[in-house]
């Protein structure tokens, strides 16, 4: 450890109680630890134009705050975002391990104070080489980023803050604040600028409330369509016109298909792991600047070329929750966030007759067959739920069978009457249908697909994609019948 290097930094802070103008924040640490940071940065054109700081706790945070403000005043923007923990340390001329936490806390600060003067005043020359890259921590993106290096683009990395929940798991979340790390050390070991890019306000009005409010009315919503459509990837393009990139890159396994009328997405070639009903609700004008370096690959291609590269995550299992319930069940996430409690009712068939009693209807979904606690002669399926109520009402399977399919607020692409098949839930295959009535492109109301073979398990509020072969051609969501 070079102390005269930490004393300057000690003794005479860079930086410190400076208020640049227009400035942007990013602040870490807090009660938990004791230390905090706080670094204001003001981005003009691509250059960060000055830059300031203010810190509590120990010494080793404080030299940290002033490091960072040394090392991206006056710096080019994309290489301010290649400083990291590391850089840090170095420009301290290093640390005891214990003390380590503070160049984190510095760096995790000072990410968030570029992320949000990139997006509010960055304005870097528009480049056709440089891509904007996704990176969630996870195998999939840190490859997309990889294949974008090896196809003569410039990747710039991203990572979304969408979630700050204490009753949350962190590590287990893709968009936490230690996702957002882990994800950040990862694009750094690559060589690559990173952002870190605070969507938290816009996640939570535009996802996690009409979750909430949809399990309050009984629907099943469809949280990751709507995110893709309406907040995560809109918001990174929109970053990307900041930073001059051309396109976004993600680890998404879908593809785009171009015709006469433009771009339309494509399920990827791999069937088992497409992710095209996840981006269903992306507008055209989205999709043509999105690339999908994956989807013409394997899960198993992916972590091969991780591995050869060297990349830490390649053998990382992948998530399988919703990013905003890691770490906690849903009942008890949608009553700590205003949804529905726990409140017995019954459990009926469709005459009417009380066959049992539940917790709530919230636990319970169309199609769901375990967890009812109702002996029966044959298996019984939930087959709606009754939200006012709160009443599940149960049946056969031939009950629960349908041959029409409601849907309200369809979006087309193309013209109806090229739909061929739908797809009702993530992990089910597209079923053979058509659209009553061949609606032109556009925004309709209200819909209906025609099964050529009756369809089990069509919740009221999930996404139906609509399709015409390996062709998404628009969506809408189901309701209820």
């Amino acid at each position: 450890m070079d102390r005269i290097a930490f004393e300057h930094h000690l003794r005479s802070p860079q930086g410190r109680g400076h208020a640049p103008p227009r400035a942007a924040t990013g602040a870490a640490g807090g009660a938990a630890c004791g230390d905090l940071v706080r670094i204001a940065v003001t981005v003009d054109g691509g250059r960060v134009a000055d830059a300031g700081f203010d810190a509590s706790g120990c010494g080793a945070t404080l030299a940290a705050g002033s490091a960072a403000v040394t090392l991206v005043r006056g710096a080019e923007l994309l290489d301010a975002a290649r400083v990291g923990p590391d850089e840090l340390e170095a420009e301290l001329g290093g640390l005891i391990p214990g003390k380590r936490h503070a160049v984190e806390l510095a760096a995790d600060a000072l990410h968030r104070a570029l992320g949000a003067a990139a997006r509010a005043t960055a304005a870097l020359a528009p480049s056709a080489e440089r891509t904007l890259v996704a990176m969630s921590g996870g195998v999939d993106s840190a490859v997309a980023a990889l294949l974008t290096a090896r196809a003569g683009r410039e990747p710039v990395a991203v990572t979304l803050e969408l979630w700050a929940d204490p009753a949350s798991d962190g590590t287990g979340s893709c968009c936490s604040a230690h996702a957002v790390r882990s994800a950040r050390a990862l694009a750094h070991g690559m060589g690559l600028a990173h952002f870190t890019l605070d969507l938290r306000d816009e996640f939570r009005a535009g996802v996690v409330e009409p979750y909430v409010a949809d399990h309050a009315a009984g629907r099943t919503p469809s949280p990751c369509v709507r995110c893709n459509g309406h907040v995560r990837l809109d918001g990174m393009l929109a970053l990307a016109d900041r930073l001059g990139a051309a396109d976004l890159a993600t680890g998404h396994y879908a593809r785009v298909a171009q015709d006469a009328a433009g771009p339309l997405l494509r399920s990827a070639a791999d069937p088992a792991k497409d992710q095209a009903y996840m981006l269903a609700a992306l507008a055209p004008a989205s999709l043509a600047r999105m690339r999908f370096p994956l989807g013409e690959r394997t899960k198993a291609q992916a972590r091969a070329l991780a591995a050869q590269a060297g990349l830490p995550v390649a053998a990382q299992p992948d998530s399988q929750d919703l990013c905003f319930l890691a770490g906690t069940g849903r009942p008890a996430f949608l009553a700590r966030h205003g949804g529905p409690r726990d409140r017995a009712g019954e459990i009926v068939d469709r005459r009417g007759r009380v066959l049992g009693r539940h917790r709530g209807h919230h636990h319970f979904t169309v199609g769901q067959r375990r967890g009812l606690g109702v002996a029966a002669a044959e298996p019984l399926y939930v087959l709606a739920t009754d939200a006012r109520a709160n009443r599940v009402v149960v049946g056969t399977d031939r009950e629960l069978a349908t041959g029409r399919v409601a849907l309200r607020d369809v979006t087309l692409h193309r013209d109806g009457a090229r739909v061929d098949r739908v797809k009702l839930r993530y992990r089910s295959a597209p079923l053979p249908a058509r659209l009553a009535g061949a609606p032109p492109i556009g925004r309709h109301g209200r819909a209906e697909v025609v099964l050529e073979e009756p369809a089990r398990g069509a919740a009221p509020g999930q996404t139906a994609c609509l399709m015409a072969g390996d062709l998404v051609l628009g969506w809408g969501t189901i309701a209820a019948g």
